[in-house]
């Protein structure tokens, strides 16, 4: 799972071809994107000036420069399907104000760099995969030895933080 950089410059053809690496909803990606575009687009001098407007915001200056806050929101899945590149440009680049977000996506980003995941379905069955050994995250496939691995790597680190 690996979504595109965005620092390699935007180049539509490279970011087409990650979407078969990538886990997402389309149709909810763009409706995000369209409601972001709108948030980057407002300004508050775009709005009539209320009758019970506070001083400050009567001022055109400060009115023109108020913009909206964009909070990021998103779950574990997000990283594991390969969106990690594009919150990490979002970020790198100040284009979001805010981050809220799961535990998951700690626990499920050093699973990637430790063993692969697969691209699976949305429609796979969970009983199935588990006798398997597998999990579904979306419709990304992580074997139980990827949460192994993990463990394997993170609990001497908890053995040694406790005895410090």
């Amino acid at each position: 799972m690996k979504g595109y950089d965005f620092n390699k410059g935007l180049d539509y053809n490279e970011v087409f071809k990650t979407y078969v690496h990538t886990g997402f909803q389309a149709t909810s990606l763009g409706q995000a994107i369209e409601e972001v575009n709108k948030m980057i687009a407002f300004r508050l001098s775009d709005d009539p000036i209320d009758e019970d407007e506070q001083d400050e915001f009567k001022d055109p200056e400060v009115r023109k420069n108020y913009r909206c806050k964009i909070f990021l929101g998103y779950t574990s899945n997000m990283v594991s399907c390969g969106m990690r590149e594009y919150i990490r440009y979002l970020c790198q680049h100040k284009m979001i104000d805010c981050i809220v977000t799961t535990c998951g996506g700690i626990e499920e980003d050093f699973i990637k760099c430790l063993a692969p995941m697969y691209i699976g379905d949305f429609n796979l069955d969970g009983d199935t995969l588990r006798s398997k050994g597998l999990n579904r995250i979306g419709n990304i496939i992580m074997p139980n030895k990827n949460y192994e691995l993990l463990e394997a790597w993170f609990l001497p680190l908890i053995k040694e933080l406790h005895e410090e």
